[in-house]
């Protein structure tokens, strides 16, 4: 059964990104611009130091479908990924990293693979525009990942993302979480697709993670997850007067 697209919410968590934004919101306006149904850009500043906060509220002001929320102080990507889904308007959410390396024109056709039937569409960076040291601590990383929660996903890291909205609001988020969301997903019973995407490396800004205080942080969130798996209740209701 094909799915219907009324509107789709393009959530972005922005930390420091001050120098990208700009080029980000021309970009996805441009790769949008061909769809036949409304979107909204919802920046989520995840207490910037920098100036990030000024350009927001200035693409805010020139275009309504932007909004923004705006953290009082820094609290991660899963906080800024979990507001966004909270403030979410449309029936599908789009995730994206601000630092550019995530392509805007890679959406338009991950939005026709949702449209064929499927919960969430993950985009799967073939070819990383890394060092060869962060694309081998990837590469380790999610085949660690998929043992442990035995998944078969490749690229479980990029954020380029398309979910159906009510389904990943009922998702329970923690810190870290967002690296899970396809296995979280499926908890909720998705059917979940790949599509191979652009990945482009960073021009502007600086990196805001590091190889080992991630791989620790997402080795124990591992665990979580795992825990989810097996405690999960899933039932389905054949009869009811409930209206």
């Amino acid at each position: 059964m094909k799915n219907t697209i009324n509107k789709i919410s393009l959530i972005i968590p922005v930390y420091n990104e001050e120098e990208n934004l700009q080029d980000l919101y021309s970009e996805i306006t441009r790769s949008l611009s061909g769809l036949t149904c409304a979107y909204e850009l919802l920046l989520v500043d995840d207490g910037s130091s920098d100036s990030s906060l000024g350009v927001i509220r200035a693409l805010a002001g020139a275009d309504e479908r932007v909004r923004f929320l705006s953290f009082a102080r820094n609290c991660g990507q899963s906080a800024a990924f979990a507001a966004g889904f909270r403030y979410a308007g449309g029936d599908v959410v789009v995730t994206l990293d601000a630092d550019l390396q995530n392509d805007p024109a890679d959406i338009p056709a991950m939005l026709d693979v949702y449209a064929q039937g499927v919960d969430m569409v993950i985009g799967w960076r073939a070819k990383r525009q890394d060092s060869v040291v962060k694309r081998w601590a990837s590469r380790f990383a999610n085949w660690v990942r998929n043992r442990i929660s035995r998944e078969t996903v490749r690229d479980t890291g990029c954020s380029l993302k398309v979910m159906r909205a009510e389904m990943v609001k009922r998702i329970p988020m923690f810190t870290g979480m967002h690296r899970f969301l396809p296995t979280l997903m499926k908890l909720e019973g998705a059917k979940v697709a790949e599509v191979r995407v652009n990945h482009r490396p960073r021009s502007k800004g600086v990196s805001k993670y590091g190889i080992w205080d991630r791989a620790w942080s997402s080795a124990y969130d591992l665990l979580a997850v795992r825990w989810m798996q097996k405690r999960h209740i899933g039932y389905v209701v054949s009869d009811t007067n409930v209206k």
